[in-house]
């Protein structure tokens, strides 16, 4: 028997359907191959049962639906959220993460293997980055979260939030979603999407000239440069001004509004004369502001706000015309809440094992 070394979400640019001409099959097969798997919830070739068993066989001795293989599957006893480790053809290791809120069916999901902005308070970039994800390891992602759904429930939401800066993989991502939201893939809407990033000017207006319909979402976390520099690294090489423009031309092309993600770091940047800092430099953005009070990482020395200190730094934006929420903490039971997704296979606390995926905003 052959080794399987093609992998069906890898091959949707052609590799599946010249593989299947070789070997004399009709061109639609390969819509019927990946609506088994993207819609009907195949996991192997075999439980294909409209396709003849000598294509069966075929596919199986030279192909696999996943590269992605789940070794470990957390679920926080608050929220219901799933963190899953996903072990890659490459023997590296990622995390996603399957959020349930109300009829809302959340994936956040990574981009790379570790992260390289080194953002000073998220558990990602602490090894740094290995490489980036292949579009299909983006699908599968996707896939291999929403087939843990019951069967008569879909994926509603996609939040870029995991691990990686998704605008350093734009190409893999942007071929990832576009099959999410096409209606031969996961048939996602658009402006369900939301991708979060550290702030790159030139990849924000090259993202503006998609003209996707996705939701940009910009990670800020400061009021000023000089604070900034000391939160998110890269902000020695992008001013804010720099930023704003960028997010403005987003606004302007898409028409989609932006979000500025700020992470609340206790006594560092959550006291009151931030706020007010904050709603000068976005008063006049058309911005939304996502707050949110850090979540703690083994090792890391930063607190968590009180909750008080959270509510009137939201109070001040409010009184200054900024619409803001406070960001719920959703799977951080497990370590899967904003900031704690990372590469680590050490046992957690308060977690629930479970041994297969066939079960069962953001």
């Amino acid at each position: 028997m052959a080794t399987a070394s093609q992998f069906l979400f890898d091959e949707l640019d052609g590799g599946l359907e010249r593989w299947l001409l070789d070997a004399g099959e009709p061109k639609y097969r390969v819509k019927q191959i990946v609506a088994w798997a993207a819609q009907r919830r195949a996991e192997s070739f075999d439980q294909m049962s409209d396709l003849s068993k000598g294509l069966r066989a075929k596919l199986a001795d030279e192909w696999r639906v996943f590269s992605t293989t789940p070794t470990r599957v957390s679920v926080d006893p608050h929220s219901g959220a799933e963190k899953v480790l996903l072990q890659l053809s490459d023997d590296r290791s990622i995390e996603c993460v399957l959020l349930l809120e109300d009829d809302r069916r959340t994936v956040c999901m990574s981009t790379q293997v570790g992260c390289a902005m080194g953002c000073v308070f998220c558990a990602s970039g602490l090894d740094g980055v290995e490489r980036n994800l292949r579009a299909g390891e983006m699908i599968e992602q996707l896939v291999r979260l929403r087939n843990r759904l019951p069967s008569d429930e879909r994926l509603s939401h996609i939040v870029v939030m995991g691990m990686g800066e998704p605008l350093l993989n734009s190409d893999n991502l942007i071929q990832a979603l576009d099959f999410a939201t096409s209606a031969n893939g996961l048939g996602m809407s658009a402006r369900h999407v939301t991708i979060s990033t550290v702030g790159l000017p030139p990849k924000i207006r090259k993202l503006a000239d998609l003209k996707r319909q996705y939701h940009l979402a910009v990670s800020l976390h400061a009021p000023n440069d000089e604070l900034r520099r000391q939160i998110v690294p890269t902000a020695k090489k992008v001013a804010l001004a720099d930023l704003l423009e960028a997010a403005e031309y987003f606004r302007e092309v898409t028409g989609r509004q932006v979000t500025f993600e700020y992470v609340l770091l206790g006594g560092i940047n959550d006291r009151p004369e931030h706020a007010i800092e904050l709603g000068k430099l976005l008063r006049r953005q058309g911005a939304f502001v996502n707050l949110i009070p850090f979540n703690p990482v083994p090792g890391l020395p930063y607190q968590t706000p009180a909750p008080e200190d959270s509510k009137r730094f939201a109070d001040i934006l409010v009184a200054r015309g900024v619409p803001v929420k406070i960001r719920k903490r959703k799977g951080s039971a497990v370590n899967a809440a904003c900031g704690q997704l990372r590469r680590s296979v050490v046992k957690e606390p308060q977690l629930v094992e479970l041994e297969s995926a066939a079960r069962i905003e953001a």
